[in-house]
């Protein structure tokens, strides 16, 4: 049964007490005012819910914005409270490779692997992901790897946009911070949030864009590939992958000495 609910995504234990959820339980009753007392306004609840979330976004740009050095960023994120993915993951994760690496290639959230580890792409598709840098000469030791949101979404799942708004501000200065000569994206959910798009990644794979945002002097170059994840479940796609990986070849030279 244990191992069932692993599969389904039941990872997690959220409360003390199991919580019945066939039983009825009334809804509260609202205490009434004071007698002569003026009733509380409060906004409308979709209202409420906008300005909670505005609220957020500005924390997290405030927080973001405030780190000079990748540690103060991984610190400022372990403060943040604003993402509830942070209180169903067991670690954040943060980054793995080097820093000062000319590539830096971003994903989407962490796996399960990488949720236990603290680590980007130690799983099934971080496997994946080490060959396929083989493939043109580069390790772990040349590039840098991390995701737009450093917390795992509960079973896997896609992460939703309110997870990406509140997460973007930190994989921004994330990338302003490493300074990379390129970036490398892969899959759909990083490329339509770093580069500010609607596509999706059949179109946008295997294109040059310019990544911009707070912080940075200049734009750098970006290329959306396929995510490893998607290859495995997609093995005729690798094709097209490897022409991707190559035109980064062409684009970074893997002989050139990390900066």
């Amino acid at each position: 049964m244990l191992a069932w609910y692993r599969d389904v995504g039941v990872d997690e234990a959220v409360g003390e007490a199991a919580v019945d959820l066939t039983a009825h339980h009334p809804p509260p009753t609202p205490a009434s005012a004071p007698s002569g007392a003026p009733a509380k306004r409060s906004l409308p609840d979709g209202a409420a819910l906008l300005a909670g979330r505005e609220a957020v976004g500005a924390d997290a740009r405030t927080l973001a914005a405030s780190a000079a050095t990748l540690a103060e960023l991984k610190d400022a994120l372990c403060r943040f409270d604003g993402c509830p993915l942070k209180h169903t993951a067991t670690n954040l994760v943060f980054c793995d490779g080097n820093p000062r690496a000319d590539i830096m290639l971003v994903g989407e959230a962490p796996g399960g692997e990488e949720d236990r580890q603290g680590l980007p792409f130690v799983g099934v598709s971080g496997q994946l992901l080490d060959r396929m840098l083989a493939g043109i000469g580069l390790d772990r030791t040349r590039v840098y790897i991390t995701n737009i949101l450093p917390w795992r979404p509960p079973g896997n799942r896609q992460p939703n946009a309110g997870e990406i708004a509140v997460c973007l501000p930190f994989a921004e200065r994330h990338i302003a911070l490493v300074r990379p000569k390129v970036l490398v994206l892969a899959g759909g959910t990083a490329a339509k949030a770093l580069l500010s798009t609607t596509e999706g990644i059949t179109r946008l794979r295997g294109r040059w864009f310019d990544h911009t945002s707070p912080g940075l002097a200049a734009p750098i170059p970006a290329m959306p590939i396929y995510h490893p994840a998607y290859l495995l479940r997609q093995p005729a796609l690798k094709r097209d992958a490897w022409r991707d990986l190559l035109t980064i070849k062409q684009k970074i030279g893997t002989n050139s000495p990390v900066s």
